[in-house]
């Protein structure tokens, strides 16, 4: 190939690109996920370029037709990508010529890979935070059905893991639905910046052809076109966001991680995995471990990892575009594809648990779980609660010695430690007056997480 390259902004070039750089600044690899998008950008493209009068109707319908052929290629497995031609762009438009003719070179007309590439990675990421939306809902509703059957299961309620006071498991489970809804919440906020178009920006400046970007913006879905084009070519502040999001969402998994891998070992024997969310021990035959709760908690460290490089990668970037940020795709995609799978299993695995009641009532019933209680029940009957704190703290060491629960001491052992103790005191001191007492929004009382499981659906119902 002699002074010729075999690409198709080669113009100015005078010899091919070495192979080896051909391979090492391609992305074809990993950006040819992005096809679907890419056509719909090129769709709403070649519908503007028509009304502007750059194209005739006659030139859209046949790339309109030559575009859907490629997307069946694509999607049938007959596709053939081509390394030399860099991309997803590149490919797509070289078949199109190759299908159509010169009708697919006027394609570009007016638009540049920059805000080509800019539009498809916002495309494909709105489409998949929509998804990861659905996970989630999906993960939550598993949730609320499982604590719907939870609300009046009593298991110890921990601070720095050590038992402090009784609560539902239902109760707890709501916990995790809360920090859900907020990762929801979080999605929703992030989707609105993700949802602004750059087509149009071109490769920095914009163009100088008749072009109507509010036309291509709402024949995308975008809420609005970007207001600057050397910000809306170079701007990757959606995809960090969304890692950034990403992560929060990937510490909560890890959260309800440990508490699964917890309690379903032998030490705690709160809950049974499925087995089919479990395997085996290639030496140990009497293993079951918990590999999907370890997983998810471990794949926390790609999503963080993916946020730092997406960082780090932006850090210092003058304006406008530079080669620098087709490194952004690898973390994202990355960061997508481990969020859904995340996601999946934990919503597959949840509405699965078993609780086991028993185990969960005796743990409750160690570690003077009700001795809030007690303290609270003096101070209603007039004493400062730091009396009462001094109180019940001198008959838990009292229990410890005689390795007796508060609820297992007689009335006379108690009132050696103030007369204000009354025979009523049992009523208190038992688990299911604990949390029956919690009766208030956002307290552990069975009445209260019915409630709680109502209002989660109506939520759910609302998006």
């Amino acid at each position: 190939m002699s002074k010729e390259t075999n690409q198709q902004w080669g113009g100015r070039f005078s010899e091919p690109t070495d192979a080896f750089v051909a391979r090492f600044t391609a992305s074809i690899n990993f950006d040819q996920r992005m096809y679907r998008q890419d056509i719909q950008g090129s769709v709403a493209h070649a519908k503007m370029l028509t009304k502007a009068g750059v194209l005739t109707v006659g030139e859209c319908a046949e790339i309109e037709q030559g575009l859907s052929d490629i997307q069946a290629e694509i999607e049938s497995g007959r596709f053939e990508w081509s390394i030399a031609l860099e991309d997803i762009h590149m490919n797509i438009e070289a078949a199109l010529t190759k299908k159509i003719g010169a009708t697919g070179k006027k394609l570009h007309t007016g638009r540049s890979r920059n805000d080509q590439v800019a539009t498809d990675i916002r495309l494909y990421l709105r489409d998949e935070i929509d998804n990861i939306l659905l996970e989630i809902t999906r993960l939550q509703q598993g949730l609320l059905t499982l604590a719907q059957g939870e609300a009046d299961t009593i298991m110890p309620g921990f601070t720095h893991l050590q038992t402090a006071q009784p609560v539902t498991f239902g109760h707890h489970l709501l916990a995790w639905f809360e920090m859900l809804s907020r990762d929801y919440e979080r999605y929703v906020d992030t989707r609105k910046r993700v949802n602004v178009s750059p087509l149009g920006a071109a490769a920095l400046a914009g163009t100088t052809y008749p072009i109507d970007r509010q036309m291509t913006s709402d024949l995308l879905g975008f809420d609005r076109p970007a207001e600057n084009s050397l910000d809306a070519v170079s701007d990757r502040d959606f995809a960090i966001e969304f890692c950034a999001t990403s992560s929060i969402l990937a510490m909560h998994l890890t959260r309800m991680s440990e508490e699964l891998v917890l309690w379903a070992s032998a030490q705690f024997n709160f809950v049974n995995l499925p087995d089919r969310f479990c395997t085996g021990s290639s030496i140990m035959p009497q293993k079951k471990n918990p590999d999907v709760p370890e997983l998810v908690r471990g794949k926390s460290g790609r999503v963080y990892g993916h946020l730092m490089s997406l960082l780090t990668l932006m850090k210092s970037q003058p304006l406008a575009y530079n080669k620098d940020n087709q490194e952004d795709k690898e973390p994202l995609f990355d960061t997508i594809d481990t969020i859904k799978g995340c996601l999946r299993a934990y919503a597959d695995m949840v509405p699965a648990l078993e609780s086991k009641k028993q185990q969960m009532r005796e743990a409750a019933l160690r570690g003077f779980s009700t001795a809030t209680d007690l303290a609270d029940y003096l101070t209603r009957g007039g004493m400062p609660f730091r009396d009462a704190h001094e109180v019940v703290g001198k008959s838990v060491a009292y229990g410890i010695q005689q390795n007796k629960d508060l609820a297992e001491m007689s009335l006379a052992e108690l009132q050696v430690f103030s007369a204000d103790i009354k025979a009523d005191v049992f009523e208190v001191l038992t688990l299911e007056g604990s949390v029956a007492a919690r009766d208030h929004i956002g307290g552990t009382a069975p009445n209260q997480v019915r409630a709680a499981v109502k209002r989660g659906e109506k939520l759910l119902a609302s998006r």
